[in-house]
């Protein structure tokens, strides 16, 4: 797959209270909650840290249906996540593809803006202190969130390090 760092729409944004804010209330005032919004997971049975990332979305209000797959493979592939982006489990919510240890805030300033040729957001590999990753006595580390156009491009959508924006 191509990568498109300045593909229109998909650099990453500074985000602040006042513009997380902002984002939120947009999201609250179109009607739709985290409550109200249901996320679709589909994981391997012998994998802790995605029940622990299913935790995380519950923790923050999310609506979850956990589905207990025996390969994750044919639903990433309906998806459409492209292959250099995959991580141990993938979800689905109002329309968007999620992949691998996307926090919460991600997900909610994905639903809040809806830019442009987005169709998913990943978090490659399993960076430690992503939700669901986080191991005692470890530092969590900084990564991207990734997000991804129906051609397979992509570019950094926002950094967290650990759960926290970077």
């Amino acid at each position: 797959m191509t990568h498109h760092p300045t593909a229109p729409g998909l650099g990453m944004l500074a985000i602040g209270r006042r513009s997380l804010g902002g984002a939120l209330g947009l999201l609250l005032a179109g009607g739709a909650t985290a409550q109200s919004l249901r996320v679709e997971v589909w994981r391997d049975p012998h994998c802790g840290c995605c029940g622990a990332w299913v935790k995380h979305l519950r923790d923050e209000g999310f609506a979850v249906d956990d589905r207990i797959v025996p390969s994750v493979a044919p639903i990433r592939r309906m998806l459409g996540t492209p292959g250099d982006l995959l991580s141990c489990h993938a979800a689905r919510i109002a329309g968007f593809a999620l992949e691998g240890h996307v926090p919460a805030l991600a997900v909610r300033r994905l639903l809040a803006t809806r830019p442009e040729g987005i169709v998913g957001l990943a978090v490659p590999a399993m960076p430690i202190g992503s939700p669901g990753m986080e191991v005692p006595g470890q530092p969590p580390e900084t990564y991207d969130v990734i997000g991804w156009r129906a051609d397979g491009s992509h570019a950094p959508f926002m950094r967290f390090t650990g759960a926290r924006p970077a």
